[in-house]
């Protein structure tokens, strides 16, 4: 997905999270570094498939596999700010699930950063895409914009 012109706010994502920096987040230029936020945008989702899908990561037979991402940088974040990451469902198919995520400043209503990822749920043991499981589709349908 290329980037896109628009930025979104605050309201365009259904579910927050606190994210807590960490002084190795830093680069040598006193910022976040730019590979950190996806590390952001993984924990976000994973949390959300975990508290509302009921995903036991370790354990299920089916899980996701991130197979694309990207990521627009609005503004400079750093240690030790406190953030919030905003998820929402951009696309969901059958095994896959086009994520929108937006890190924020707590508070705040512009993100510093927003991008996606897409995760396809894959059988563990075939290493095959498969349906998305029912209780994780029936969550991800709560978050899901509408066109």
């Amino acid at each position: 997905m290329p980037p896109s012109d628009a930025v979104p706010s605050r309201a365009d994502y259904g579910v927050f999270y606190p994210i807590t920096t960490r002084w190795s987040d830093n680069d040598i230029y006193g910022h976040i570094n730019n590979v950190v936020y996806y590390s952001y945008f993984d924990s976000v989702a994973n949390r959300y498939l975990i508290e509302e899908g009921g995903m036991k990561i370790p354990d299920d037979p089916v899980v996701g596999y991130v197979v694309s991402s990207g990521c627009d940088y609005v503004s400079s974040l750093e240690y030790p700010e406190p953030l919030e990451g905003g998820l929402r469902v951009d696309r969901l198919g059958n095994s896959s699930v086009q994520y929108g995520i937006g890190i924020f400043r707590e508070g705040e209503d512009t993100p510093a950063a927003h991008g996606y990822f897409v995760h396809v749920f894959v059988d563990r043991a075939a290493n095959q895409s498969v349906p998305i499981p029912a209780p994780i589709r029936s969550a991800l349908e709560q978050i899901l914009v509408a066109d």
